[in-house]
């Protein structure tokens, strides 16, 4: 049975335009994602974009991946990513067993992240793991127009918070079987901690690509 990846990516975006062609480093933003995929074909059999946008269909093949056109009915913008994959797994004709989603406004991963991840997931037979990072902020709620602290005390130090830990969305790996199911994650879901600047990176405005050019630069990624 094969490992295949799965990049989802939607024409449209509201917020920044064209994101996913737009150029990070010279190359289309969803081309960081297949080629890091491509990177990693000891573990993934095939790279698959589902996509219902016609430019992001010809770069998808310019760079060797494989398209899954994705119908207008699970293109809104309120629709799930887990309808995308489930679509691809779908038009399968070859027995599938896991899927490794990676979403293409994360564009920059540690190499060996997918490596290291997939050992543990085998290894360990989970049937899903996602990976998050550290939150070191302060946060608190606000009602009736006080700030009440949530996972701190007021004037204890950040160093000393109770460890909170956010989904990153850089790498997502799950059965099909799970996604089949309408999940890419169970309950029962191994979260990985990985400690990385990249993991900061989630583009939606151009504020984050602006962001994410100058890791990109800096890292010389």
């Amino acid at each position: 049975m094969k490992t295949i990846a799965i990049i989802p990516a939607r024409g449209g975006s509201k917020r920044l335009p064209q994101k996913n062609i737009r150029l990070l480093g010279g190359i289309p933003l969803i081309a960081h994602s297949i080629l890091y995929a491509q990177a990693n074909s000891e573990i993934i059999n095939e790279v698959y974009v589902s996509t219902d946008d016609a430019e992001i269909k010809k770069i998808t093949l310019e760079f060797g991946a494989k398209v899954i056109d994705r119908p207008d009915s699970l293109s809104g913008d309120l629709e799930p990513t887990v309808s995308a994959l489930k679509n691809v797994l779908e038009q399968m004709e070859d027995e599938v067993e896991n899927v490794i989603l990676l979403q293409p406004t994360n564009p920059l991963r540690p190499q060996s992240l997918l490596k290291e991840s997939f050992g543990y997931y085998q290894q360990n037979n989970q049937d899903s793991l996602f990976t998050v990072s550290q939150n070191h902020q302060k946060f608190g709620k606000i009602e009736n127009q006080k700030f009440i602290p949530f996972n701190y005390k007021i004037g204890q130090r950040s160093q000393d918070l109770e460890p909170l830990f956010f989904e990153n969305g850089l790498l997502y790996i799950s059965k099909a079987k799970l996604i089949l199911e309408d999940k890419i994650i169970s309950e029962s879901s191994f979260p990985y901690i990985i400690d990385s600047i990249f993991a900061k990176v989630d583009i939606d405005t151009e504020e984050d690509f602006d962001y994410a050019e100058y890791l990109f630069k800096k890292y010389k990624i």
